[in-house]
C-alpha cells in the first residue's frame, strides 16, 4: 500500500507525496486552486499554456524541450481543472523515477527546478507577458472554447449545467468564456497572474520512490520564488439543498441528426463531506454510473430508448446529470423511463446481481486508480479541493458496507431541477 502524506510548505502551499516503487516514473505537479468566477476564468486557464511557451531562461518551447530531453525525456504539460466550484490552473509532469537512472544521478531535483521555473519565472516583455505568445495562445483558447459545441454530447451537459446553476459559480466553463478572452492584453493577463500567485491555495503533488522529505526540500527550495502570504484564499464551494418548486426545461434547435437530452438533479445536500457520500456513490452508479446500470441495461440495451444513457456525479456541488442521445420523437418517453429508473431505486428494487455487481464495478474502478500515476493525482487534486484527506483505500472500504436501503434512500433525496434537450431544427 502506498504511503501518502501531506505537509504545508509555506502558509497555504501544501505538498502531498504518494511515496511508491510501483512506477518508473515520477510524478509531479503543481496546481492553483482559485474560486471559480465569470470575470477570471479566462484569464486563469491562459496563464499556464502562455506560462508553457518559454521562460526567462528557456524563452522558447523549442529550448524548453531540450531541458526536458536532458531529463530522459521527461514532459512538463498546462492543465485547467473544475473541481466543485474551484478551477485549478498549473502543470502536470511526468520525469524517470530516480531508482531507474543508470549512471546514479538524480533526477528529481533538476526536474521540480524546471517545473517550477515554468511557473514563476517566465519569458518576459516590457515587464508583462511575451505580445507574440500572449495573442497565439489566446487564439489556441478562444478555438477550443468554441470546438467544446463540436461534441455534442459533452455540449448537452454544458449546457445543463450553465441554466441549472445560471447564478451559481458552478455554471461557469473551466475555460471562460470567448468574451473575457477576447478583451486579454499581456499587461491584463500579467496582473492576473501576479493575484494568482499571491492569492491562491497552491497543491503540489508527487508521486515516486524518492523520501519525502527530499522531495519537501526539493520542492522547497524551488518554490522560493512564490510571495509569501499567511492568508491565501481556500476556495469554497456552495452547495444548493433543494430544486425550483418545478423543474426548468430548456429547449435548443441546431443542425443535429440525434436529439440530446440531459437532466439535472440537485442531491438534497448529499455531497462528499456527508456520512450518506457512499450510499449517494452507488446510487449513481446502479442508476447510470456502469453499464450494469439500470439506464444502460433498461433504457438503451431493453427498450432502445436511447443510443446512450448515463449518469454523472458532482460530488461536492451535490449534482447528478444523466446524458442521453434519443431520436427527436422519443423525448417524453424517454425522459419518462428515466425518472420511472431513479422511482425503482427509491422503492429498493434493486436485484441483488445490481447491487453486488456494481459495487464490484465501483470498487475495481476505486482500486485500479491505484494503478494509474494521472488518475491517482486527479483522485488526490479533489480531495485537496475538498479538504478532504479520505484515501483510496478508505472510500472502499466503505462501499463495501453499503445496503440496499441507504441506496434507496439516497436516491429518495435527489430532485429533478433541469431538463435540457437539444433538437433538430424543424422538429
Amino acid at each position: 500500500m502506498s504511503n501518502v502524506k501531506r505537509r504545508e510548505l509555506f502558509p497555504g502551499v501544501w505538498l502531498r507525496t504518494v511515496h511508491t516503487s510501483k512506477f518508473k516514473s515520477s510524478y509531479l505537479s503543481v496546481s492553483l486552486l482559485t474560486p471559480l468566477s465569470r470575470e477570471t476564468a479566462g484569464a486563469n486557464a491562459l496563464i499556464p499554456e502562455v506560462l508553457r511557451r518559454g521562460t526567462a531562461v528557456h524563452p522558447d518551447m523549442e529550448s524548453l524541450s531540450a531541458a526536458l530531453d536532458e531529463l530522459y525525456g521527461g514532459a512538463i504539460e498546462p492543465v485547467v481543472r473544475k473541481k466543485g466550484e474551484t478551477q485549478c490552473v498549473g502543470f502536470v509532469a511526468s520525469f524517470l523515477d530516480d531508482a531507474y537512472v543508470l549512471k546514479g544521478e538524480k533526477i528529481l531535483e533538476p526536474a521540480a527546478d524546471l517545473l517550477c521555473e515554468v511557473l514563476l519565472k517566465p519569458c518576459t516583455q516590457d515587464g508583462h507577458f511575451s505580445p507574440d505568445y500572449t495573442a497565439s495562445e489566446k487564439a489556441n483558447l478562444i478555438d477550443r472554447i468554441r470546438a467544446q459545441i463540436n461534441d455534442k454530447r459533452t455540449y448537452a451537459v454544458q449546457r445543463l449545467t450553465q441554466e441549472m446553476c445560471r447564478y451559481e459559480a458552478y455554471g461557469v466553463d473551466k475555460l471562460g468564456d470567448e468574451k473575457s478572452v477576447s478583451v486579454i492584453t499581456p499587461a491584463s493577463l500579467w496582473q492576473r497572474y501576479q493575484e494568482l500567485l499571491r492569492e491562491a491555495q497552491v497543491e503540489v503533488y508527487y508521486c515516486g520512490s524518492a523520501d519525502p522529505d527530499r522531495v519537501a526540500g526539493a520542492l522547497n527550495r524551488a518554490l522560493s520564488g512564490l510571495p509569501v502570504n499567511e492568508n491565501r484564499v481556500d476556495p469554497d464551494c456552495e452547495v444548493r439543498v433543494t430544486a425550483g418548486p418545478e423543474p426548468i426545461v430548456v429547449e435548443e434547435a441546431m443542425d443535429v441528426s440525434q436529439g440530446k437530452l440531459a437532466l439535472g438533479f440537485r442531491t438534497g445536500g448529499q455531497t462528499c463531506w456527508e456520512e450518506d457520500y457512499p450510499a449517494l456513490t452507488m446510487c449513481n452508479a446502479i442508476f447510470g454510473g456502469t453499464t450494469l446500470s439500470k439506464l444502460f441495461m433498461n433504457v438503451r440495451e431493453k427498450l432502445s430508448l436511447c443510443y446512450y444513457a448515463s449518469s454523472m456525479m458532482e460530488k461536492m456541488k451535490g449534482l447528478v446529470l444523466v446524458s442521453s442521445g434519443i431520436e427527436f420523437d422519443k423525448y417524453q418517453t424517454a425522459k419518462d423511463e428515466i425518472l420511472a429508473q431513479l422511482e425503482a431505486i427509491r422503492r429498493g428494487d434493486i436485484e441483488d446481481w445490481e447491487m453486488e455487481g456494481t459495487r464490484r464495478t465501483l470498487i475495481g474502478g476505486h482500486l485500479s486508480t491505484l494503478d494509474d500515476q494521472g488518475r491517482q493525482e486527479e483522485f488526490w487534486l479533489g480531495q485537496a479541493a475538498a479538504g478532504l484527506d479520505t484515501t483510496i483505500e478508505e472510500l472502499v472500504d466503505q462501499f463495501e458496507n453499503v445496503t440496499r436501503e441507504q441506496v434507496a434512500e439516497a436516491a429518495k433525496k435527489l430532485e429533478l431541477d433541469t431538463v435540457y434537450f437539444l433538437k433538430g431544427k424543424g422538429v
